[in-house]
């Protein structure tokens, strides 16, 4: 076979190879919104139109909380340093809200100044992909996973770890990670005790467990509300949303579904507005 009939075919196979070969990844637009959730399976920034959030000044109880975060959100989207943090505790008493609420507030006396990024605790291991993304632009980025926690065999959090502090990039300036979880140490007890009944090294094998909430710079405690902050929240949200209804009977009709779920958080509380204004047929 000569030259001229050889290339021809080689040619055609090239082309062949090229549209048999993915498309380059299309990088994602990091100015489209305020909001995104990262799906690791296409490596891709789903746009978030509007956030499911609560305004600030209705989240009562947890003041000394939201201010703490708040100042270090602040700093953060000042360019100074800031850390990571933990919110730990009791379901329903306003963990995730006050970080949707204070990304809402960040933004609105400063608009566009701060992206929240929502990551699964099943994607944690494409963490260093997405700081990838993140880290050329010029925004910054609250990396928000909701209900974080490690059970028996999981060795995810290794990967938490060497991202939050350990790793040989680091964290990037532009971006700072954000947590919830029921646990203060992101490890159920059992399993803790577990490593420590196991090990060789019992403390080194709970040291381990541990180190990764040590990665947190800041731990906020959120605890199961009283009566009287149960109270304060529902009149919140009845004077905000414009519910007229007396407080005497408004409080006794708040306790009987409290009494019904068998909690007073602010999950709840927000829940009984619902239904109330379901009832009196007004939108919230």
């Amino acid at each position: 076979m000569t030259d001229d009939q050889l290339y021809p075919l080689l040619q055609r196979i090239a082309d062949s190879l090229e549209r048999l070969a993915p498309a380059p990844a299309e990088k994602p637009d990091l100015t489209a919104s305020d909001a995104y959730v990262w799906h690791k399976e296409t490596e891709w920034l789903e746009v978030v139109p509007e956030v499911n959030r609560i305004e600030l000044e209705l989240l009562q109880g947890i003041e000394k909380q939201r201010d703490t975060l708040m100042e270090n959100t602040r700093r953060f989207t000042n360019g100074l340093p800031a850390n990571n943090a933990l919110l730990w505790g009791a379901r329903g008493t306003g963990k995730s809200s006050v970080v949707k609420a204070i990304h809402a507030k960040i933004n609105e006396d400063k608009p566009g100044a701060l992206a929240l990024v929502e990551i699964h605790r099943e994607d944690i291991t494409s963490l260093p992909k997405l700081l990838h993304i993140l880290r050329d632009s010029d925004r910054f980025f609250v990396l928000f996973c909701d209900d974080l926690s490690f059970d028996g065999g999981e060795t995810e959090y290794k990967s938490l770890k060497a991202v939050l502090e350990g790793g040989i990039e680091g964290r990037p300036e532009n971006v700072i990670f954000y947590a919830t979880s029921n646990r203060r140490h992101l490890m159920p007890r059992d399993m803790m005790e577990n490593e420590r009944g196991t090990a060789i090294n019992p403390s080194e094998a709970v040291e381990e467990k541990v180190s990764l909430s040590d990665r947190f710079g800041l731990w906020l405690g959120f605890h199961n509300h009283n009566q009287d902050t149960y109270f304060a929240i529902i009149e919140k949200y009845a004077e905000f949303y414009g519910l007229d209804v007396p407080q005497q009977e408004l409080r006794a009709q708040a306790v009987e579904w409290a009494m019904t779920r068998g909690s007073r958080s602010g999950r709840v509380a927000w829940q009984f507005i619902q239904d109330l204004a379901g009832k009196m047929g007004k939108r919230l």
